[in-house]
């Protein structure tokens, strides 16, 4: 399994984070800098992404790679709807799934992190599936969601085509994208000039995400009291069957160890910023408290201390590697 994820100081640094939010400490991340740590993370690893993808080309091993990811994106929404719908009412079933079919990304750059830690290699072109995994779930729910509306409500939301275009344009995608197209183009003589932005700097600015993270994490624990009890089993089993998934898929395609470790970091995240963010306007019906309680109270904090470790020894073990 490598070194332990709790001698990690990222790791570290997000459970200070959210100890303190956890005893109502003062200690708080202007929400300005925290904008500029996750678009900084994002930046930079678009760019390792395409300083990676310049060296080893583009070649069917990686489009196979992010046709498995397209696949997930769309299975996993749909699935998570059919078995959430008979729990919850249909628009926060639909708010959850889209949700836990997108992705988290600092989850995925926290992965990232622990795989260079340990010495294994990845596909730089996996920072591009987690740009791909992002939105099918988000069309998924607005286009379910006006299925299950009343005539007069699908009047009152006749903005799909906006949000889907905000669902493509989103700044941190854009970024995230063209950063890889820039170190794609830039190869080996970008990756000297930028080595001190994406390698150097990168763990400390990591670290310092995380605990506004851990911050954040604790302020919506409060958010599981008005989750039902069997629904938050959801928050655990739902990334550890998702990820699950994921690993028969790349042991079934011949995916690496590393590759598929990602792969099933992706597919067991869920989003909890960019989701959220397109749901408070795209379905007002549903409830915040339930998809953010769930993603960003028990999954995230699952993930980042036991999934990422469990799901590189799960890889490991089926893969070898």
């Amino acid at each position: 399994m490598g070194s332990s994820p709790l001698l990690d100081p990222s790791v570290l640094f997000f459970i200070l984070g959210l100890f303190a939010g956890l005893v109502r400490s003062n200690l708080e991340i202007p929400s300005a800098i925290a904008r500029f740590l996750s678009l900084y993370l994002l930046m930079a690893l678009g760019l390792k992404g395409g300083f990676s993808l310049a060296e080893s080309g583009f070649n069917p091993a990686i489009l196979r790679d992010l046709i498995f990811a397209v696949g997930l994106a769309l299975v996993i929404p749909f699935a998570s709807f059919v078995v959430l719908k008979r729990v919850i009412n249909p628009l926060d079933a639909l708010a959850i799934s889209a949700t836990y079919g997108s992705v988290s990304a600092v989850t995925f750059i926290t992965a990232t992190q622990f795989l260079e830690t340990n010495g294994l290699e990845y596909g730089g072109h996996m920072a591009a599936a987690m740009a791909l995994m992002e939105s099918p779930a988000i069309i998924f729910a607005i286009l379910m969601a006006n299925l299950y509306r009343t005539q007069e409500a699908r009047q009152e939301h006749q903005g799909f085509l906006v949000v889907l275009k905000e669902s493509f344009t989103e700044g941190a995608q854009i970024l995230l994208l063209g950063a890889m197209v820039i170190g794609m183009i830039t190869g080996a003589s970008g990756k000297t000039i930028m080595d001190p932005f994406t390698g150097m700097i990168f763990k400390g600015m990591l670290a310092f995400f995380l605990l506004d993270m851990g911050v954040a994490t604790a302020k919506r624990l409060a958010d599981l009291r008005d989750v039902p009890k069997r629904l938050a089993f959801y928050g655990v089993l739902a990334p550890i069957t998702h990820a699950s998934i994921a690993l028969v898929l790349a042991w079934v395609g011949g995916l690496s160890a590393a590759n598929a470790t990602l792969l099933a970091v992706l597919a067991g995240s869920a989003s909890y910023i960019a989701v959220p963010a397109v749901l408070k306007h795209a379905l007002p019906e549903s409830n915040p408290s339930l998809y953010l309680g769930l993603s960003l109270g028990l999954t995230f904090p699952f993930n980042i201390i036991v999934g990422i470790p469990l799901y590189h020894w799960a890889a490991s073990w089926l893969i070898g590697g």
